[in-house]
């Protein structure tokens, strides 16, 4: 049976033909491309396609037509408008939740035991011994009850915090305390010491977080954003956290990135700004997923961590 050429889209794409050598023995042909202008001035079709998102949809908008596109990345929000092209689009999953939870228990705890001041007051050579916090008997609020989400709640009550989710129906999930749909969004806000977003960029969550979800927050909070930029309004933020509606922020992704030099929330009060670097996609872990999915897609089999496109993940 002829094997299916895939085209590997990504600027690293040569880190992932090295992983997925198995299938080049196997007869398979795996063309790499850096960008998407050069796969378009390929004259082959690609009836596969392993890339990041961003590059695909170039690919798409320049008229390529595949049957299956495996996304490098966990956020698949420039594909979500290519959508009724006719192809299947599968995701990334049980790959991220690590490093993730690593970043947002991070800054967690620097929060709790004042690491910025602490650090501040060394600088300036002045002695501080100001008591630190806990993250013990405090409740994170996670919105996104997804892979992700139940792997940050898993650690999270291991130290032990009270984990509330956040999801569109609000069904019971497994390591939460609480579940609340998005209806009751206010009620799971002002109940959080500590606001997680790890939600994608959908038209159903973009916005989500705004001045009036912002208002819900105890004093006391603190927002880490580990999701997709877009989700919450960003002006919003800034004016919440100026105005010490708020405790602070740990922000990993904007809605624009780089952030451009002029958003207000690199000097927000107590705002911590990083340059989306809490998960990155590691191309042994995508590859094994690819290498599963293709096999799959060959005999015919459903398709691992396919992406509901009305839904956006």
């Amino acid at each position: 049976m002829m094997r299916p050429r895939v085209l590997v889209l990504a600027p690293d794409a040569d880190r992932y033909l090295a992983e997925l050598g198995a299938l080049a023995s196997s007869g398979t042909e795996l063309v790499a491309a850096p960008a998407a202008q050069g796969a378009l001035d390929d004259p082959r079709a690609f009836p596969v396609v392993l890339g990041q998102p961003d590059i695909v949809a170039e690919y798409l908008a320049g008229g390529a037509e595949v049957r299956w596109i495996q996304s490098t990345w966990a956020g698949v929000g420039p594909l979500l408008s290519q959508a009724r092209r006719g192809f299947v689009l599968t995701g990334v999953k049980d790959v991220f939740g690590a490093p993730i939870t690593d970043y947002v228990m991070a800054y967690v705890l620097a929060f709790e035991i004042k690491l910025r001041e602490r650090l501040g007051r060394q600088a300036r050579r002045s002695w501080w011994p100001e008591d630190s916090g806990s993250p013990t008997g405090k409740t994170m609020g996670i919105l996104g009850t997804g892979s992700i989400g139940r792997h940050l709640a898993k650690v999270a009550a291991a130290f032990g915090m009270r984990v509330t989710g956040l999801s569109r129906s609000g069904r019971r999930v497994d390591g939460f305390d609480a579940v609340f749909p998005v209806r009751r969004l206010a009620e799971f806000l002002s109940e959080a010491d500590y606001v997680v977003c790890t939600l994608p960029d959908t038209p159903a969550t973009r916005g989500l977080l705004d001045k009036d979800a912002f208002a819900a927050l105890k004093k006391s909070a603190y927002l880490v954003n580990v999701g997709r930029g877009p989700v919450l309004d960003e002006f919003a933020l800034a004016d919440a956290l100026e105005r010490g509606d708020m405790a602070g922020a740990a922000l990993d992704v904007f809605v624009e990135e780089p952030l451009p030099r002029d958003n207000p929330l690199w000097h927000a009060r107590n705002c911590i700004v990083t340059a989306h670097v809490a998960a990155r996609s590691l191309p042994a872990d995508i590859a094994a997923i690819f290498r599963e999915n293709y096999e799959r897609f060959l005999s015919g089999e459903s398709l691992k961590f396919r992406i509901d496109i009305d839904r956006g993940y």
